[in-house]
């Protein structure tokens, strides 16, 4: 710790700190996700060692913010996920890359992942028109037949609708034996979902950020384990910060070890978080379920919703491929349509509206004023990873309801 502190007191933001003590680490405020962004230069530092790899990220809040890697800063976090995913990734697997890796670097860890492991990969394109699109990538897929697809929660909907209407899912899928989802938050009844659609294990593959890096990682029992050996972690209630071994729930604070170009000190991720030790996969590392940040909720007649509250409602209830939630403006009343799969089955729509609302009732503390299936919804309400925000694509307000 004492290495990671001395490490930001070459930065602006921490320039201001004393000689590392245990007591003065604790005593430290905790570092703001807002501020960084705020003055993302602030946190970097800049002393001549050089960065080998730039990338930005806007998150939630649309803010830009500059994030260099140096080859330390890449080769830890690399090498750390690959050990994590050891029973997860086969030597012989053939891997998809279905995730922007331009500026943002999950796609680019992937790679590394795979270049360490030395397993085959390929980095597809999907929504680079003209260059790499859905038509190259499925070509390029009739000679690859991938085994492993990293993608987000929505683009393995928005794939599987495709294959589907060109007639070609059942052969694609009968190759893919896992699906690794990243991007997104992602629930267990949508997994599940997926897992019986393509005919493959899913795993919510990792979480974390591009200012931190790898915070959790998947085991084969799709657990995520937090990377004790790579961060400190510790749990804020938004008041007080505890150890992270005294509580059960909290709001995730993180301050990593192997961060170079920008270190970090106690940053506060907003993400509510409940923490589990009972995995018998044999990591002894806590696994984490990640809430979200309650300001992502969307709030109905006074009910707070989150991502995953909606979706473990609606995927554990359904067989839609997709959701969008409409809202009249005073926030009171709300309207659900529900994309049926492709070329499915109508007849026990009712049977799963009626599901969807009890289910509602009981988990949100509200039923939809309509609950209707639809033929499709906007690509944009699936599309994945870096091109959705889940209020901008799954939510509408609407003067009216």
């Amino acid at each position: 710790m004492g290495e990671v502190w001395s490490r930001a007191r070459a930065s602006k933001a921490y320039a201001h700190l004393s000689d590392y003590s245990f007591d003065s680490f604790q005593l430290l405020p905790t570092t703001d996700k807002d501020e960084i962004k705020k003055n993302p230069w602030d946190f970097i530092i800049d002393d001549g060692s050089g960065a080998v790899k730039y990338y930005e990220t806007t998150g939630t809040s649309g803010l830009v913010t500059p994030t260099p890697r140096t080859a330390d800063d890449i080769i830890w976090n690399t090498v750390s996920v690959a050990r994590a995913w050891l029973d997860l990734l086969r030597d012989d697997d053939r891997v998809a890359v279905l995730l922007p890796s331009d500026i943002v670097p999950v796609a680019d860890l992937i790679a590394g992942v795979c270049e360490y492991r030395r397993i085959t990969h390929t980095r597809n394109y999907p929504f680079t028109t003209g260059v790499s699109d859905w038509d190259r990538l499925i070509r390029l897929w009739e000679v690859y037949r991938p085994t492993v697809l990293f993608g987000a929660p929505g683009l393995a909907l928005q794939l599987m609708r495709l294959l589907q209407h060109r007639g070609i899912f059942t052969d694609v899928a009968a190759h893919i034996r896992a699906i690794m989802l990243l991007g997104e938050v992602s629930t267990p009844a949508l997994r599940d979902r997926l897992g019986s659609w393509w005919g493959a294990e899913v795993f919510d593959a990792s979480y974390g950020s591009t200012e931190t890096g790898t915070l959790a990682a998947a085991c084969d029992h799709d657990r995520q384990h937090l990377m004790t050996a790579t961060n400190y972690f510790e749990l804020s209630d938004g008041n007080q910060v505890s150890p992270l071994e005294s509580t059960d729930s909290g709001i995730l604070v993180t301050t990593p070890l192997n961060l170079f170009a920008r270190p970090l000190l106690r940053l506060d991720t907003g993400d509510e978080v409940t923490v589990h030790r009972d995995c018998s996969c044999g990591n002894l590392a806590p696994s984490i379920t990640v809430h979200g940040r309650s300001s992502d909720a969307v709030t109905i007649a006074g009910n707070p919703l989150t991502i995953r509250s909606v979706e473990d409602v609606v995927y554990g209830a359904t067989a839609a491929t997709g959701y969008l939630i409409e809202i009249d403006s005073e926030g009171q009343r709300a309207r659900i349509l529900l994309e049926r799969g492709y070329n499915t089955n109508r007849l026990n729509e009712d049977e799963q509206i009626a599901d969807l609302q009890n289910r509602s009732e009981f988990a949100l503390g509200f039923r939809w004023h309509q609950s209707i299936f639809v033929n499709s919804l906007p690509v944009i309400t699936k599309s994945g990873g870096s091109q959705k925000s889940w209020k901008r694509s799954n939510i509408r307000v609407l003067e009216a309801l």
